[in-house]
This record gives structure tokens, C-alpha cells and sequence, in this order.
């Protein structure tokens, strides 16, 4: 059933905003999204969604897209910006609480930040300050002041992940044993999904966390337990907002700009006092823990949704990578052109591996399979159950077969002993003069010794790759002209 309330959603190009639009359209609300740069919101083909430009500093373009509106999500945040973020944040937030009260919008839905006390950093008093105004404006809002947000993507997550991979000892300060109480980015959704029915009289703030009070420090050993990583943390009295922040900037992909106002406000503890939420909505959250499972396994589910195709050829031209990261993983994507069908391309890549062999250098490939019966590992022994065709589970060699559409794509998965997870995956996609194949080798490294393992054995796997995508066309071609030899003497014989 298709909700007639028009919503209207800011920051839909941001992390909680995007997926936040996605679950509003699968509920069948009415959405008007605005952004400074609407082309950039990513909208279902079949979308009705409607997406204007517009910017929280500019009162004219949001009183527009204010018309008709009876709920509106507020979900800005300035903390990239180069300038005074503060008033920033203060400008934008007056501008939206007096377009709402102008358009007669009947509730405002914020997502804000928890903390406590009189020295709260300049964040998260610029976090509250925008939720106090919000409320001024008449209209009845919802406040939410959460934790941290634990998921793929999230800042919180990437700082920690990214730490703990990249440093087996770890010197702390003083914030690594800050309180906090960490929440899944699947509740924080739930409880902004659940504020647009909520009965609603009056404003109110709602603090939200999730299951567990723990320390910035446990959720780093809690990460380092689930990827099987020992790391040694070094405490020390004390290090800086502004070492903090450099040493973020080095060591993480997070800027120093924006990990110095974050440092910041990692020294006031962010757990929740008032439980009023828990009485107000059925949302019972999640523990870090769960929390930290689901962000690595919706990230893999995201990333093996990924079709590289379409993400290079939105940047207008036909490209492969050499060893790019992709949040933990790096990524060797290859392109190849021809003429053929994609049923011909994609006929040697169904035959790989067994006695068909990799196309390129297989006694190398015999030899990482002996190397890896030595250390314990299933080799290649195992072949493939069959030469001519592949269903996802089965084995092939030290692969194992994770996706298989005829004509369009096969992806492996590795089972051979190694520092990380790796995949290696074949897509074909049609073009105006035949066929498109890319081959894109994929390495999620655990620690620096993962990382180690993919930059000593990038030539040769450079070498390795390069031959074997050469090698498949111009088996795809072979093919073809066999094929033809076959139809000319069948034709001539039944002449």
C-alpha cells in the first residue's frame, strides 16, 4: 500500500541518508529528496522517487522543496567541511527549521549525537545545538542522539577496522578506554523508520545505543577477534586531539581534518542514560559484537553485488585497475574487446581449470597447488566435477565455484591456504560490436602479512593475469574458427 504523505529526505547521498531512502521507498512512502547534487543520488530505475537540487544554506531552495510535505528527515552533517563547521551546521539548521514552519510540515526526524556534560566537544555541542534548534521551530520533532554506528562503511567502523589491520602493536591514548555504546546501522534505520508513525504530541529527544557499554578499545579487540588477528595495545596517558588526529590521517582512510574534530569528541563518553526509547519503540538493538558480524558479512553481500562494468562505465570509458583498494580489498580488474558473442567469450571460461588448465602459466598454477599441499592446503587434486559445465559449490581445483550465470559470469572462491580471503571473477557483457570480458582479481588481506603476500607476488600475478585474460580470447576465437572448419566439411560432405 502506497503511503500518500509526501517525505522529504536530506543527505540521501550520504551513509545513513542512502540507505535510509532505500528502505523508505520498500515501506511505499511518497519521497522528495534534495541534494546539491541530486544526479548523484542513486535511485531504482523504476523509481518514483522524486530528486531536486537544493542546499540547507539556501532558505529559497528549501522552501520549495518543502511544498506539500509532511515529514521531513534531517540528516546534514558539516563534518568534512573546511570552514567553521559550527555555523555551518547552525546556519542550515535554522534555514530547515523555519522552511518546515513555513510549509506547515507536521514533524521534523533528526538524527543527531549522544554525550553528556558540560565539556562536550565542539562536535557534538554543534550536533545538539542543531536539535535544539530544530525543536524551536514549532514544528514537533524527533530527536535521536546515538553512539556510535557500527557498519559497512560507517566512519566508526572504517577508523577501527583500519587500525587493527594495519597495527599488530597499537600505542593508546587516553580515548581507546572512552565509554561508549556502539550501535548497528540495521537499528539506527529501524528506529528512524519507526519516528514517521510514532505517535507524536510534542518534541522529544531519544537517546539510542546499542546492547552493550564497551570501550573503543573492546570493539578493536572484538574486530581483531572475529578476522583472527592478535594485536598488542600499548596504552599511554595521554596523545593529543592533534597527534590523534595526524596519526588517524596516516595510518586510516580517514582525513586528518575531519579525524582531528572527531578525536575530539572520542573523550566524552557517548552511553545512554535516558531509556525512554526502549519504552516508546519495539526496537530492542543489537550488541557490538552481532553488530561488528553483520557490518563484515553485508559487506561482503555489497561487494559480490558489485558489477565492475557498470562502475567503470559510468566514467564514460572502458578501463581495468592494477591493484586499487576497495575498503579492505584490493582489487586487479583487466578489460578485453572482441568481436565474438558472449556466448563464444564465455565458453572458455565455463571449461577453466582441470585438464582445460588457466590458460596462461599453468605450471605456475601447479606449483602454488603443490605449495599449498605442503602447508596443509586441498592443492589441485581436485579438478571439477565436470569439463564443460560449473554450478555454484563446485569445487575446481583450490577454487570453489561462489556464482555462476551461463553467458554472463563465474565467480571463485579461493580455498588454498593464504593471509586473507580471494576471489577471481569473469564477467561478460555485450557491446555494440560484439563482447566486453573482464576479469577482476580480488584479495581481502588479514594484518600486514596479508598485505605483504599481495605486494610480493603483484608481478608475477600481474604476468599471470594479463596472459591468462589474453589467452581466453584468442581461445574464444580458435573456437570459432573451428567451429566454422566443422560446418564447412559438414556442408561439403553433404554435397
Amino acid at each position: 500500500m502506497v503511503d500518500e504523505r509526501q517525505i522529504l529526505l536530506t543527505g540521501a547521498t550520504g551513509y545513513i541518508g542512502g540507505r535510509l531512502l532505500s528502505r523508505l521507498e520498500d515501506a511505499g512512502h511518497r519521497l522528495r529528496c534534495i541534494a546539491r547534487h541530486p544526479e548523484h543520488i542513486r535511485l531504482r530505475p523504476e523509481s518514483e522517487i522524486t530528486a531536486v537540487k537544493g542546499d540547507v544554506l539556501d532558505l529559497d531552495s528549501l522552501r520549495e522543496a518543502m511544498r506539500g510535505v509532511s515529514c521531513a528527515f534531517y540528516l546534514v552533517h558539516s563534518l568534512g567541511s573546511r570552514g567553521d563547521f559550527g555555523c555551518e551546521e547552525r546556519r542550515g539548521a535554522e534555514n530547515f527549521a523555519r522552511a518546515a514552519s513555513e510549509a506547515g510540515v507536521e514533524r521534523i526526524i533528526y538524527l543527531g549525537g549522544l554525550g553528556k556534560g558540560d565539556s562536550l566537544s565542539k562536535h557534538l555541542s554543534s550536533r545538539q545545538e542543531v536539535g535544539r534548534t530544530l525543536r524551536r521551530s514549532g514544528v514537533p520533532t524527533i530527536e535521536f542522539q546515538s553512539s556510535i554506528i557500527i557498519g559497512s562503511g560507517s566512519l566508526s567502523f572504517e577508523m577501527i577496522r583500519a587500525l587493527v589491520q594495519r597495527l599488530p602493536v597499537m600505542i593508546t591514548p587516553r580515548w581507546v578506554r572512552t565509554k561508549t555504546q556502539p550501535i548497528a546501522i540495521e537499528d539506527i534505520l529501524d528506529y528512524l523508520i519507526a519516528a514517521v508513525d510514532v505517535p507524536l504530541s510534542e518534541s522529544r529527544v531519544f537517546e539510542i545505543g546499542g546492547e552493550d557499554q564497551v570501550s573503543y578499545g573492546d570493539l578493536m579487540r572484538e574486530y581483531a577477534r572475529q578476522r583472527g588477528l592478535r594485536r598488542l595495545m600499548i596504552p599511554v596517558p595521554v596523545l593529543s586531539p592533534w597527534l590523534s588526529s595526524l596519526w588517524l590521517g596516516l595510518v586510516t582512510p580517514i582525513f586528518a581534518r575531519i579525524g582531528r574534530k572527531l578525536v575530539d569528541s572520542l573523550r566524552n563518553e557517548t552511553v545512554v542514560v535516558d531509556q525512554s526509547a526502549l519504552e516508546v519503540f519495539p526496537i530492542r538493538p543489537r550488541g557490538h559484537r552481532e553488530a561488528i558480524t553483520r557490518a563484515m558479512e553485508n559487506e561482503d553481500r555489497e561487494f559480490a553485488e558489485t558489477r565492475w562494468s557498470g562502475a567503470l562505465s559510468s566514467g564514460g570509458e572502458t578501463r581495468g585497475w592494477g591493484g586499487v583498494r576497495f575498503g579492505t580489498r584490493l582489487v586487479d580488474s583487466r578489460v578485453r574487446e572482441t568481436s565474438l558473442p558472449l556466448d563464444r567469450v564465455f565458453t572458455p571460461i565455463r571449461r577453466i581449470g582441470g585438464s582445460t588448465g588457466w590458460y596462461f602459466g599453468n605450471w605456475l598454477w601447479r606449483l602454488r597447488g603443490a605449495l599449498d599441499l605442503l602447508v596443509g592446503g586441498v592443492g589441485m587434486r581436485r579438478g571439477r566435477p565436470d569439463p564443460e559445465w560449473l554450478n555454484p559449490g563446485d569445487p575446481l581445483d583450490f577454487w570453489r565455484v561462489e556464482a555462476f550465470e551461463p553467458n554472463r559470469l563465474l565467480r571463485l572462491r579461493a580455498e588454498m591456504r593464504l593471509p586473507g580471503r580471494a576471489w577471481l571473477q569473469f564477467e561478460v557483457e555485450p557491446t555494440t560490436q560484439g563482447s566486453r570480458l573482464r576479469q577482476t582479481a580480488i584479495f581481502d588481506p588479514v594484518g600486514l602479512m596479508g598485505l605483504a603476500y599481495w605486494f610480493a607476488l603483484w608481478p608475477l600475478h600481474a604476468l599471470i593475469f594479463r596472459g591468462m585474460l589474453r589467452n581466453i580470447v584468442r581461445a574464444a576465437e580458435r573456437e570459432r574458427i573451428d567451429s566454422g572448419r566443422m560446418e564447412s566439411d559438414l556442408g561439403g560432405a553433404r554435397r
